[in-house]
């Protein structure tokens, strides 16, 4: 059996692997159209690799996907995230969860997961060729024709791990076969403010705060990290994750509320308020700080709502309370953009999950055509949870069903 992979990033290579572990004697080969393979594992997560989350619970870990969240967590019974534990450590790579769940290799380098597949495609026989640029697929009375380079080759089976794609055109050659598509728009990206202040206090971290879209039902929580172009960090790509077609559809022009505390709950606010001035009545303002805020956030926050730092606590009048709470619960800003990671780019969209059996992963269009990772419209929230929707999709299309 001659099975062809097109993309030799994450999904290509463990389901290559995973074919040739499931079938011996069948010929696999990886087609990668740039020099170097495993690029996108090389740089993700700063250069160490997430390679997933720690996240036992199935119904949990499939919330973790805005797109393909019901197909996945079916798909988590078959491969989840403790089958790619032990995987890796079987395979002499050994990981490491942070307290954020987030799994790393212990050597805390990508460079240990590339090693790790390069010496299984070794190991089995994989051929993998670079350079190599797939711009057709046909299917032919005996099987699949993909045109290499302008030269045509044939395969039984083919699985398609081309990765995301920023824009239709990329996809193209996969809507021509019958397959439906969803546009692409960027996903996981953070938010620009060229008209706040607040980026003057790049650094600062809030580790749980609550960030809604102004009119909009959608939240993130988590992190939240200013920068000296807007925010970012995990409460931010959490939110521009699951609001990526409502934000592109915005042009990236919205208002954000962030809640500070991460307490939505405005009256126990006013009550933390109220016990701060019976407890410091003499204290500045500037020298308590609510919940604990980083303490160049709460002297822009006072600033910004017109509060004296040098004024005494028991001194704030009721309307300086409601001030102060509503700055903390509901505090608004501009967004006017975004940044993505150009080399990490997360798209949503892809080819639909209509378009596939998800059982098999193969093409509902052209059978004995199979498809994992981005390049299907599923995507996941920052933190390991795309890796593993490509560990799991290739998984279960290298069973070549």
């Amino acid at each position: 059996m001659n099975v062809g992979v097109i993309g030799g990033g994450a999904a290509g290579f463990f389901a290559a692997i995973h074919v040739k572990m499931n079938y011996p004697n069948a010929n696999v080969t990886i087609f990668e159209k740039s020099k170097k393979v495993l690029s996108k594992v090389k740089i993700s997560g700063g250069g160490r690799c997430n390679v997933t989350n720690n996240c036992p619970d199935i119904d949990l870990l499939s919330k973790a996907y805005p797109r393909g969240t019901k197909k996945l967590k079916q798909a988590f019974y078959t491969f989840n995230t403790s089958h790619t534990m032990d995987w890796f450590e079987t395979r002499g790579v050994s990981l490491v969860t942070q307290e954020d769940h987030c799994v790393f290799p212990k050597s805390q380098d990508s460079q240990s997961i590339i090693d790790c597949f390069l010496n299984e495609t070794t190991t089995l026989g994989i051929v993998i060729k670079t350079q190599a640029n797939v711009t057709k697929i046909a299917q032919v009375k005996e099987g699949i024709l993909l045109t290499v380079n302008d030269n045509d080759l044939l395969f039984d089976k083919v699985i398609v791990t081309t990765g995301g794609s920023p824009k239709e055109k990329g996809l193209e050659w996969l809507k021509v076969l019958g397959h439906k598509i969803e546009i692409p728009v960027p996903s996981l990206f953070t938010f620009n403010m060229p008209n706040e202040s607040i980026t003057k206090l790049m650094g600062v971290v809030v580790e749980k705060a609550l960030v809604k879209i102004q009119g909009e039902k959608l939240i993130g929580d988590g992190p939240l990290l200013i920068t000296h172009w807007g925010m970012s960090g995990p409460a931010i790509l959490k939110l521009s994750a699951f609001g990526a077609r409502l934000l592109a559809e915005k042009n990236y022009q919205f208002n954000i509320h962030v809640n500070w505390v991460n307490e939505t709950n405005q009256e126990l606010i006013r009550a933390h308020i109220i016990s701060l001035i019976q407890e410091h009545p003499k204290k500045q303002l500037n020298t308590i700080r609510p919940y604990l805020l980083p303490k160049r956030l709460w002297d822009y926050l006072l600033s910004k709502g017109d509060l004296k730092g040098d004024k005494q606590w028991n001194a704030l009048n009721k309307k300086e309370v409601n001030r102060m709470v509503q700055l903390l619960a509901e505090d608004v800003y501009q967004v006017s953009g975004k940044t993505t990671f150009k080399e990490e780019f997360v798209t949503c969209g892809g080819v639909s999950l209509d378009s596939i059996n998800f059982k098999t992963m193969q093409s509902k269009v052209i059978p004995n055509l199979y498809f994992a990772g981005e390049v299907l419209n599923i995507d996941g929230i920052t933190g390991g949870f795309n890796f593993q929707a490509a560990w799991t999709t290739a998984f279960i299309a290298a069973k070549l069903k």
